[in-house]
């Protein structure tokens, strides 16, 4: 397994915490697409490889004073100081380029992509964790919807908020997300993933 040369989510919240809070700051939530088809027929040596050359593109494009955590197996953060949602998402398309031409020698005939969710203070969030939260539901939105794609945060109600889900499972999935001090959208990511890996050989 590669030695991940990007700060934990820890070290990101206390550099994050430490700016000026009347600046911006763009965070941005980097999922790697399909990462158990990698593993599963590539092997887990050649997801070491995806992970670590998705890193190295990510530390050696982004501008100076911007910083990344890795904050999950195949999950980066980046906060982006004095970036806009907007200029974050133009540098994140290029970035997905570059990753997409690694794909013919780590992944033949398979596609190397991720998607991505952004966010910022304080248009979308006053502290770090509401910023974090804005991130992960753009991301999961964007897994839903779309993946590969790149989307910044829209303040309005999910769906999993809506009538289509009853009231007792949406405050048992809060709880569970407050328990394992996690967000509501990662929780559901999660299950995405889940479902999407077991109904693979279907679609």
């Amino acid at each position: 397994m590669y030695e991940s040369k990007a700060l934990t989510r820890e070290t990101l919240q206390q550099s994050v915490n430490a700016l000026d809070p009347r600046k911006e700051v763009t965070l941005a939530l980097v999922d790697m697409d399909h990462f158990d088809h990698v593993n599963s027929h590539f092997g887990t040596d050649s997801g070491d490889q995806v992970l670590e050359t998705l890193e190295k593109l990510l530390l050696q494009s982004l501008p100076e004073g911007a910083l990344v955590a890795r904050v999950g197996g195949d999950e980066f953060a980046l906060a982006l100081p004095e970036y806009s949602p907007e200029s974050t998402l133009i540098l994140l398309s290029e970035i997905q380029a570059h990753f997409l031409g690694y794909s013919d020698l780590l992944t033949p005939k398979f596609k190397l992509t991720f998607s991505a969710g952004i966010a910022s203070r304080p248009a979308h969030a006053r502290d770090f964790p509401s910023l974090l939260q804005a991130a992960d539901e753009a991301l999961y939105r964007i897994k839903t919807e779309k993946r590969g794609s790149i989307g910044i945060y829209v303040e309005a109600k999910m769906v999993l908020k809506s009538n289509y889900y009853p009231k007792a499972s949406l405050e048992r999935l809060s709880r569970i997300a407050s328990a394992q001090k996690r967000t509501e959208a990662s929780l559901l990511r999660e299950a995405l993933e889940t479902l999407l890996t077991r109904y693979s050989d279907q679609v």
